[in-house]
């Protein structure tokens, strides 16, 4: 793959240690490209960030950091985005503090797409775990693309919701793109890859350090139209996430759990600060006024397209009509194959439930 004219700049500034993205959008805005910054003098330089930032500028550029982010960038699938970039997210261009760059393994033109970021707990209960895949296959079939953080427990099942719905995903690491982190999920990130996107804003190399998690919390948020935390402790990182996402004016949503467990009560804190208690995927959609863009064919390929629509509240079939765009009399066939395979159970009123 073609490497552009200004990449190796922008590469070489994104390797300074300590240059951090509101130090970095200033020099650009203060001094011109990445090529004029790496030309400036001292005391241009010191006028819009500190002198040893301006000092490890100046200095001679680490080669092999250099040298080992071209050669990835020069293989199929990656690429290199950057404010300068007409590809550059849109969304992200409204937040408070946008990367100035981002490295992307996969489709970079996904980033764009409207999409809903799924978060939550890394140790997730059986339920949270079905929960964030289910509400995530069936989002993403709708045609929003799934923003997660690719971590163990809820980030893992939504991502795997998005792919087995036939969608796109974005995963927003707190480490360099070419790593993947945690180790379990390295398979996942490929596949995320195909589907999607991996991106991060941190130069390729960097490890996995904690202080690096609640930044890449603002871009899950600042790329979504809406953030939905599917189960978190008080003390859990999803929260600042749906902190960031209020701040940049995103919606915010909660799905309610035991008032026993701990993993709800973070959820029930943001309900009742003001999040959306939703039950069903269509929730969400209806409260983004997200028009479903999907083919009723792709539906009529088995029962399980209708799965997707059906809560584990309890609904009728005129719901389940209007939520899935089928008719009546094909609604009430496949709820009679998902009764007779034990997938939906049927209530006194004409109510079915989604089982297990």
């Amino acid at each position: 793959m073609r490497i552009a004219d200004d990449t190796v700049d922008w590469v070489s500034l994104g390797v300074v240690e300590g240059l951090g993205p509101s130090t970095f959008r200033k020099l650009l805005a203060g001094v011109g490209s990445p090529r004029q910054i790496l030309g400036a003098h001292r005391l241009h330089l010191i006028q819009h960030c500190p002198g040893a930032i301006a000092d490890r500028i100046l200095a001679e550029p680490c080669q092999e950091k250099i040298g080992a982010a071209l050669k990835w960038l020069s293989e199929d699938g990656h690429s290199l985005v950057t404010l300068a970039d007409d590809c550059y997210p849109p969304a992200l261009l409204q937040c408070p503090d946008p990367p100035p760059m981002l490295y992307v393994a996969g489709n970079a033109a996904i980033l764009g797409v409207a999409s809903l970021a799924i978060i939550g707990s890394r140790n997730a209960t059986p339920q949270g775990f079905a929960n964030a895949r289910n509400f995530a296959s069936a989002i993403a079939t709708s045609g929003l693309a799934i923003v997660s953080g690719m971590a163990l427990g809820i980030d893992t099942a939504a991502h795997q919701g998005a792919i087995a719905g036939g969608g796109s995903t974005v995963a927003v690491l707190g480490c360099g793109a070419d790593i993947a982190y945690p180790r379990a999920n390295a398979k996942l990130a490929s596949e995320i890859a195909g589907h999607g996107a991996v991106v991060s804003e941190f130069a390729l190399g960097t490890p996995p350090l904690a202080s690096n998690f609640p930044r890449r919390n603002r871009i899950i948020s600042g790329l979504s139209r809406g953030c939905l935390v599917v189960e978190a402790a008080m003390a859990s990182g999803s929260l600042i996430t749906a902190g960031y996402a209020l701040e940049q004016g995103r919606e915010v949503f909660a799905i309610p759990g035991s008032i026993h467990s701990p993993l709800s009560r973070g959820c029930h804190a943001l309900i009742k600060q003001g999040a959306k208690l939703v039950e069903t995927a269509q929730d969400v959609l209806d409260e983004l006024h997200f028009q479903v863009n999907i083919s009723k064919p792709h539906i009529l390929n088995s029962e399980s397209g209708l799965i997707q629509y059906i809560g584990y509240d309890p609904c009728d079939v005129e719901m389940l009509k209007k939520r899935s765009g089928l008719t009546v009399g094909e609604v009430s066939a496949m709820l009679l194959a998902l009764e007779l395979e034990g997938r939906v159970g049927c209530l006194p009123g004409g109510l079915y439930q989604r089982l297990g």
